[in-house]
């Protein structure tokens, strides 16, 4: 009975590779058309007049557009940095967490585009309102407090706590293996950290039920992530950075 089983781990293994090859492939494809979409969506808005306004929907100016135009920018990041990582290593335990964060932050920022839409809001600021600015306290309140590592916000592309500049991202690109596998839990952590502040901003000032469930449901989701990954950095003899 044994041998027959070790026989048939190894072709057991190989199918369940194969299979998580497969499903990251296609939720590559899926969070690839959602940045597409959302990304033609963001460039239209400079221009085309949003829909009516939906009647009980939240201001423009609210914590509840806020979030969502600021967070789905957020994730777009994180889905760019996950797809990145993923063609610079093999290791099969940092492939699936990035599946799991391109999968799910592709979902979730469908999600908040949508309802941009359904409430008839644009899905850009004006430009008399700066990122964050909705969680109150002065622009970007709590965003450096809860991001981690920042460099200077606004310069470089970092435009919210927690989101890596244009130069660490071409960095990341270059970087092969375990170099590449701790620069993007790095990356990562800092990433979530600020999305977990803006997310407990969300649940304590928006008024939208199912808004506010999602943000929930995201800070617990990517605090759980930042334990995993404080745990493989340290298997890497790294840690986050300071």
């Amino acid at each position: 009975m044994t041998g027959t089983r070790s026989q048939a781990d190894p072709a057991a293994g190989a199918e369940r590779r194969k299979t998580a090859r497969v499903r990251w492939a296609a939720g590559g494809a899926v969070a690839l058309a959602l940045l597409f979409a959302g990304a033609a969506a963001v460039a239209s808005a400079r221009e085309d007049v949003p829909a009516p306004r939906a009647t009980g929907a939240p201001a423009a100016d609210s914590a509840d557009a806020g979030f969502a135009r600021d967070m789905a920018v957020h994730h777009q990041q994180a889905v760019e940095m996950s797809f990145i990582v993923r063609d610079r290593t093999e290791d099969e335990d940092v492939r699936r967490l990035a599946y799991d964060i391109a999968n799910t932050q592709a979902n979730q920022r469908g999600m908040l585009l949508g309802w941009l839409d359904l409430w008839g809001l644009p899905k850009v600021a004006g430009g008399d309102q700066p990122p964050m600015a909705w969680m109150g306290g002065g622009e970007g309140d709590g965003g450096h407090e809860h991001g981690g590592h920042q460099p200077d916000r606004g310069s470089d592309g970092v435009l919210m706590a927690g989101m890596a500049s244009r130069a660490e991202l071409e960095r990341l690109a270059r970087l092969d293996g375990e170099q590449a596998e701790v620069f993007y839990l790095q990356l990562m952590t800092d990433h979530h950290k600020g999305g977990v502040a803006m997310a407990e901003a969300c649940a304590s000032r928006c008024t939208v039920p199912v808004e506010q469930r999602l943000a929930r449901g995201m800070v617990e989701g990517q605090q759980s992530e930042l334990g995993l990954m404080r745990d493989m950095l340290t298997e890497r003899k790294a840690r986050p950075r300071p």
